[in-house]
């Protein structure tokens, strides 16, 4: 937690002024008690009425003075703990965006959905109930205990009994309680993610008929988690009773002896009174204090889990070497040996991968489900680090690069899924390169084949996208993401499988119009069809995370029993060349 209070810097003012201002309105309720005896003693035993009223006086007085103060610690504090919430979701949600792939897939995505949300909702409560009751209750309890050895040193014994009995229980609960409250966080992913998956493949499991299913591994893991939260919430509620027993107990100790006393002389019965109010007021604010523990404990635990969130580095580990780095270059990209695994000690996704790509050519990537076709080009821009071998542009290893953003510079890429994002045309091909110009603009659509959709929308480039482009059909999306790669005019494009939902005459039309940029990138074609491979300078066929084949279309139709399985499952014995 203590990691986390460096966002409450600045509202380290706010910080100071709230609990001084509820400390403030907890000396004024510690004189009630006092007040309200000399009412008991002198005003009513007396009939004074005036006495009585000019007492009331004071405690309206003190009433009025102790609600100012109030007030005023809970605009503090409430500023101070949203404040601190706001900086630390714009800070994670900043660290998150700057992760790796390889830390981005640990975590993964309900996990850190429900840490950005939810984690940090539950430390803004937390932080505003400290600012609130970390002086102010302590402040109580001893005031209280003092106040009541300036009414009766003997009466007040019972104090130095049940403050530290209670203090034994709430802590007791708190250091016990913070294991259970982790593991119920972490049973809440597990349910958060199920809950996205059953509504983001919603699709699918109707298309195969397995609602049950789901139905059924949604109800065991929530039962689970139902579980653990009723064992959890049951200890963590003897708290209160346990708090309450050993509370009243006290005051009827404080009023068995007080009575006595009362009845030999040595004590009044307003004194009496005022000690019971300070024994209520002490159990007001324990019974605050064992609430509030509870509250840090949960706290405690989605603290823990953002910070291994910003424990977790956000640059990959860069190699001090001494040679130097091509701003501009070729575009040639070189694999040696290469392996890849996710994780450590598992199968590797990749395994002993090796070619190289000259400047300006063309390389297809081709293979079945899971073969690692993604993996692979997703080693060109550093988005994962090899477990053995190396993967070089321009002649340099990718880790030797100073930054992973001055790498990717060099590189665009289309991703898998087309990912659009609300605003117009414009915006989302400005990810691209930020100062494009509108003609620069229009060049990448007409080398995407996009122009003529883009311009016959109202508004052209200033047509808006709802959020994830779900106002354009597949392969206007797809053209869209294509045409924000080719803006910055890279030295590598990496299509992966981002020409699926266009046409054979469309797709044929994109690798031509690639083929006759001016710039020569050089081009990573990730596809399932070979005739978008047909023309590739040389083509590599993954299985199973090896390279079973490389060449050219004709090179691999004679050699590769793979290559030619998937040729002739979509075209049989007839050529190609009229889909090319």
């Amino acid at each position: 937690m203590r990691k986390l209070l460096r966002y409450l810097k600045r509202y380290r003012k706010e910080a100071i002024l709230g609990p001084l201002f509820k400390m403030l309105e907890a000396l004024f309720e510690l004189f009630i008690p006092l007040v309200v005896a000399d009412i008991v003693d002198h005003g009513i035993r007396e009939g004074d009425t005036h006495y009585i009223l000019s007492r009331c006086g004071i405690m309206v007085l003190l009433g009025i003075v102790g609600l100012a103060a109030s007030i005023t610690a809970q605009y503090f504090s409430a500023k101070a703990s949203v404040g601190m919430a706001t900086d630390l979701r714009y800070g994670l949600f900043s660290h998150i965006g700057r992760l790796s792939y390889q830390s981005t897939d640990r975590f993964g995505t309900a996990t850190l959905l429900s840490r950005s949300t939810a984690d940090v909702n539950q430390i803004q409560t937390a932080v505003n109930m400290v600012l609130r009751l970390f002086l102010r209750s302590p402040f109580i309890v001893f005031g209280a205990m003092i106040m009541a050895f300036t009414v009766s040193p003997f009466a007040a014994l019972t104090f130095v009994v049940t403050i530290p009995a209670l203090s034994v229980v709430v802590f007791g609960v708190m250091l016990i309680s913070i294991p259970m409250f982790r593991r119920v966080q972490a049973r809440l992913d597990r349910v958060l993610g199920l809950t996205r998956e059953n509504l983001t493949g919603a699709r699918v499991v109707r298309a195969f008929s397995g609602e049950e299913e789901a139905v059924a591994e949604f109800g065991a893991t929530n039962a689970e988690l139902t579980r653990l939260q009723r064992f959890t919430g049951r200890f963590s509620a003897l708290l209160n009773p346990v708090t309450y027993v050993i509370i009243n107990l006290s005051i009827l100790v404080i009023v068995w002896r007080g009575g006595i006393r009362v009845n030999v002389g040595d004590l009044q019965t307003g004194e009496v009174i005022a000690l019971y109010n300070y024994m209520s007021q002490i159990l007001v604010e324990l019974i605050k204090l064992a609430n509030f523990i509870i509250l840090i404990t949960k706290a405690s635990a989605s603290a823990g889990r953002i910070n291994l969130i910003f424990d977790t580095p956000t640059d990959m580990p860069v190699r001090d070497t001494a040679g130097a780095v091509k701003d501009q270059g070729e575009g040639s990209v070189t694999f040696r040996h290469v392996s890849v695994s996710y994780l450590e000690d598992t199968e590797p996704e990749l395994e002993d991968i090796s070619f190289h790509a000259k400047g300006g050519e063309t390389v297809g990537i081709i293979g079945g489900t899971g073969a690692g076709k993604t993996t692979l080009v997703n080693l060109i821009p550093r988005f994962y680090d090899v477990c053995k071998g190396e993967v070089l542009v321009d002649g340099i290893d990718v880790r030797d690069y100073p930054s992973p953003a001055l790498l990717r510079k060099k590189i665009g890429v289309v991703p898998q899924k087309a990912e659009l994002f609300a605003g117009t045309i414009r915006d989302n091909l400005k990810f691209g390169k930020e100062d494009a110009t509108d003609e620069e603009l229009l060049e990448a659509l007409d080398t995407a084949q996009a122009s003529d959709f883009v311009l016959q929308k109202e508004g052209g480039l200033d047509f808006p996208l709802e959020q994830g482009g779900r106002n354009l059909s597949g392969g206007q999306k797809q053209r869209l993401c294509i045409a924000r790669a080719l803006v910055r005019k890279p030295r590598i494009l990496i299509l992966d499988d981002s020409a699926c939902a266009l046409d054979y005459a469309t797709d044929a039309a994109l690798r031509a119009a690639i083929r006759a940029l001016p710039y020569h990138p050089t081009v990573f074609i990730v596809s399932q069809r070979t005739a978008s491979l047909r023309h590739a300078d040389r083509i590599v066929v993954l299985e199973d995370g090896r390279a079973v084949g490389i060449g050219t279309h004709d090179e691999l139709l004679s050699r590769c029993d793979i290559y030619r399985e998937i040729h002739l499952s979509q075209f049989g014995g007839e050529e190609v060349g009229e889909h090319a």
